[in-house]
């Protein structure tokens, strides 16, 4: 029963997993507005198959951010290992990620977008920690990755039914 009341008090207890879910909330209404603001005319059935995809990659890439912030230890020694094990990996390891990052600083938008949600997701680990909640590295990452994307979701719906109000 304490450890009921316990799990039930624990956003009060530890207010930034709120501030994480407040994120998360305001991060799925945002790119929820740029997924539906298609070009029209000609662009219309190209845009369909570029924007059904942002959604997806939204997704994918909030639970990748999710779980560098919350097991990085485990997945730098595994990144370690796997790039001493030969110059090739180690060189198309280090390509992708320069590539990747690239990437994100040429799309700042993007990049500030994943540094909020990142810093979010960190103040929230901290704030479990603080309290003493460490549950192991892959239910930790699994539980803030839905927490999360279960944010995103209404923050998605709400911004949906707000646009078809306005219409």
């Amino acid at each position: 029963m304490r450890t009921i009341f316990r799990t039930l008090t624990l956003p009060i207890r530890a207010p930034m997993t709120l501030l994480l879910l407040l994120v998360s909330v305001y991060m799925g209404a945002h790119w929820m507005v740029a997924h539906q603001q298609l070009p029209g005319g000609e662009e219309a059935r190209a845009a369909w198959l570029v924007y059904g995809l942002y959604w997806p990659f939204q997704c994918l890439q909030t639970v990748l951010v999710v779980m560098v912030c919350t097991i990085p230890d485990l997945l730098l020694r595994q990144l370690s290992l796997l790039m001493s094990s030969s110059k090739v990996t180690t060189l198309v390891v280090t390509l992708l990620l320069v590539i990747t990052g690239g990437l994100y600083l040429l799309h700042l938008n993007v990049l500030a977008d994943v540094a909020i949600l990142a810093s979010a997701v960190l103040l929230a680990r901290l704030d479990l920690a603080r309290l003493r909640v460490v549950p192991p590295p892959l239910l930790g990452a699994t539980t803030l990755s839905f927490l999360v994307l279960a944010g995103m979701g209404v923050g998605a719906h709400l911004q949906a039914e707000n646009l078809i109000k306005a219409i």
